[in-house]
């Protein structure tokens, strides 16, 4: 997503156009994007299934994708639950970004969350929240453990821009704020919270337009942690931050204020002083059907979750053969 349909443009100015993440210094996230390392040209690859897949050997990782993705296969991501690979869908032409979720009905409560981000992200459409492009089914339903997600691929995230010794102008804090808020208005008029908005977690693309990934789900564990945490004194942010604009600062502080009903809300923030350059009610679409977490309220076995994932996956891949698979249309009846 370029952002083209926004009518906020990025700056004007070339700062950003060869902002790079910095390559000598590992992610300090395990979560993070990683730029692909160099030479990589001639991964293994195996047909397999007939040639209907192929399995792909990523430093020991076995990738297996239907055999519409192509070369050029790159490493880009690394985290707890598997590695993300960047790989060409021939048949669209798109480079995406497929995440291998290993052993994924290993756990039920993981299995559900990878279920709800599928549903939660086919659920959304705009332009600041990532989207999924493909659910790859598996080779044989009975055999289905692993699961692949690709998403679209964006070109580094703020994270890496901010750590990078790329320098950022006022301009350019504006433009990203507002369009994090414009994507944040779209997923709370859906009904859904994202609760973890940090810099590893907006992607940006060439145009430095970000969107917002992985969204966060809080157990009971961390509500608990929080509510034993000792009480501390704000910090004046003005003295805090001595350099940055006034407006920028009353904005931060009604964003960041602790009672929620006293918190600026996301269509106000929008509406702030400081982002009245880049504001336009008329481009700040609103999700028309709130989201349905109906499927939440029911407790569901591994074999259930198994066949909802597979049949988001046939919703993407409405022409492959299943033909082979153990697929019960009467799992739920």
């Amino acid at each position: 997503m370029d952002g083209g349909a926004s009518g906020a443009a990025p700056p004007t100015d070339t700062e950003m156009s060869d902002a790079q993440p910095a390559a000598a210094a590992p992610p300090a996230d395990p979560n993070q994007q990683v730029p692909p390392p160099g030479g990589i040209d001639n991964i293994p690859a195996t047909l397999s299934h007939g040639g209907r897949f192929i399995q792909y050997n990523i430093f020991g990782n076995i990738f297996e994708v239907t055999a519409k993705y192509k070369p050029p296969i790159m490493p880009i991501g690394k985290g707890a639950y598997g590695i993300v690979c960047s790989a060409l869908n021939s048949e669209t032409g798109e480079h995406v970004a497929i995440k291998k979720i290993a052993n994924a009905f290993d756990n039920k409560i993981d299995a559900k969350r990878t279920l709800r981000e599928i549903k939660l992200l086919r659920h959304m459409d705009h332009e600041n929240v990532v989207a999924i492009r493909d659910i790859i089914p598996p080779p044989q339903r009975e055999v289905f453990n692993d699961v692949y997600i690709a998403y679209e691929l964006m070109d580094t995230d703020l994270h890496q821009i901010i750590r990078s010794n790329q320098g950022l102008s006022e301009e350019h804090c504006q433009y990203f704020l507002y369009q994090i808020l414009r994507g944040l208005k779209y997923i709370h008029s859906a009904n859904v919270l994202h609760r973890d908005l940090k810099p590893s977690n907006l992607l940006l693309n060439a145009n430095c337009t970000p969107t917002e990934a992985e969204l966060g789900f809080l157990n009971e564990n961390a509500k608990r942690y929080i509510r034993q945490l000792p009480l501390y004194r704000r910090q004046s942010f003005t003295e805090k931050f001595p350099t940055v604009h006034p407006s920028a600062i009353d904005l931060v502080k009604k964003m960041l204020t602790f009672d929620p009903r006293q918190r600026i809300t996301v269509e106000d923030a929008l509406a702030h002083p400081y982002l009245n350059s880049l504001h336009d009610i008329s481009d700040e679409p609103v999700c028309m059907t709130p989201f349905s977490f109906d499927f939440e309220q029911r407790a569901l076995s591994e074999e259930q979750m198994k066949e909802l994932i597979y049949r988001e996956a046939l919703a993407f891949n409405p022409d492959y053969d299943s033909s082979s698979s153990a697929f019960d249309p009467g799992a739920f009846q």
